[in-house]
């Protein structure tokens, strides 16, 4: 699809500015991030010799706040571990059944080491600033190995449910103190003839802002958003909710947390000290 293409597909409507102009090259690149897609469905089928190294030092070419390089990446393809972790991410099945699993980890365990060895406490590590830069890290990282994947023909899913049960994730992963899985991600070739299609995101004008933050065309935006987004639901088989009830519910009660309003706990037992 050409880049005009793919960004109608993305939001469910024509652009409605205009494109500049497009080196081959930038195409190229623009047709791999534009056609992001979530993957649940892989062949059973191993990724071929080099692929994990190679999506590492893609991940490493992401930006990293002074320098600090605070995450690490847990690679998961023991068939049992990936299903105890299937089983911890609340049953999601594409867990256990991908050849890879790759566990995003902010980590702080190494720079504290370091400064340790160097003859200083480490306390810059034990507020909240700290343990901001080492998630913001492992994301970008993360991010970066996407589209490293997806452009060459894999396909992944995050795996926010990898804080449901982040004790017992530790314990999987040997994980020391100072570290936290922030998420995880699925990865392998996609099954063949899915088509998994292109799920709209919000409109434009509910997301840039110009100069100053102003939510003036929000209402309107979210509204033409949840008319394209229960299209979608109902051409995806899917209960035809819209957008804004689907985040109400998502976001309207402790107990959609599924657990993870104890996170502020957690990482105080982790290490993190968050000052």
């Amino acid at each position: 699809m050409s880049v005009s293409a793919l960004i109608e597909a993305r939001y469910g409507a024509a652009a409605d500015f205009t494109l500049p102009a497009l080196s081959t090259r930038a195409e190229a690149v623009l047709e791999t991030v534009l056609s992001h897609r979530t993957v649940r469905h892989y062949r059973d089928e191993a990724l071929p010799a080099g692929t994990l190294e190679l999506l590492v030092a893609a991940a490493q070419s992401a930006s990293t706040t002074s320098n600090l390089q605070a995450w690490s990446v847990v690679a998961v393809e023991d068939p049992a571990r990936r299903a105890r972790l299937a089983a911890l991410a609340g049953g999601q099945e594409h867990v256990a059944r991908a050849p890879l699993v790759l566990m995003w980890v902010a980590d702080l365990a190494r720079l504290r080491a370091i400064a340790h060895a160097n003859g200083k406490s480490g306390e810059g590590l034990d507020y909240v600033e700290s343990f901001l830069i080492a998630s913001l890290d492992a994301a970008l990282a993360a991010q970066n190995a996407a589209v490293a994947l997806e452009g060459l023909g894999l396909g992944c899913c995050y795996i926010g449910g990898m804080r449901n049960h982040p004790e017992e994730v530790a314990v999987e992963l040997a994980l020391p103190p100072d570290t936290f899985v922030t998420f995880g991600m699925s990865v392998g070739i996609p099954a063949e003839n899915l088509t998994t299609e292109m799920k709209p995101r919000l409109p434009q004008a509910a997301v840039l802002h110009r100069e100053q933050y102003s939510a003036a065309g929000t209402p309107r935006a979210l509204d033409a958003y949840d008319e394209r987004l229960t299209e979608f639901q109902l051409r995806q088989k899917m209960t035809p909710i819209g957008w804004t009830r689907q985040m109400a519910n998502r976001i309207g009660e402790r107990a959609s947390l599924k657990g993870r309003d104890r996170l502020k706990a957690v990482l105080h037992a982790f290490g993190f000290r968050l000052g």
